[in-house]
């Protein structure tokens, strides 16, 4: 079964190579991307479908998605920042060309995501507090502050 990261991975290959089109909303409670569907990212891993929907009702629940009926799946302003910095560690070079040029840096600035939030250019996992593990510390308890 994926976890959430493998989710939000997937979602990015989607929308960066297959469909070469991300669809971002802007407000004044944050920046939200929308996602692909349930079954679109079933058939893209290569999963039944039953398998992607408890993964998704834990992202939801975990406050990183909402799904709205007949609207569709996006992210949170939290699950925007974990996409975002994904993003950036991962898919920089074809963000820039989907996007345009200086538009995932903006995204970025809006959503709050630093540079820090990566290490080496690797995306790190919040522990448990909100923080990221990092090899390379800045933080007494081992992780790269907020």
């Amino acid at each position: 079964m994926p976890d959430q990261d493998e989710i939000f991975d997937a979602a990015l290959r989607i929308l960066l190579f297959a469909d070469r089109c991300v669809t971002v909303s802007i407000s004044p409670g944050g920046v939200s991307i929308r996602l692909p569907t349930t079954r679109r990212l079933a058939e893209y891993l290569q999963v039944p479908h039953y398998y992607v929907l408890p993964v998704f009702a834990a992202m939801e629940r975990d406050g990183l998605i909402r799904r709205v009926e007949r609207v569709g799946i996006s992210t949170t302003p939290e699950g925007t920042t974990r996409l975002l910095t994904m993003t950036a560690a991962a898919y920089p070079g074809a963000a820039e060309e989907v996007l345009g040029e200086g538009i995932l840096a903006e995204l970025l600035k809006r959503a709050a995501v630093r540079p820090d939030k990566t290490v080496n250019g690797e995306y790190r996992h919040p522990t448990p507090h909100g923080k990221l593990q990092s090899p390379v510390s800045d933080g007494e308890d081992g992780t790269v502050p907020d």
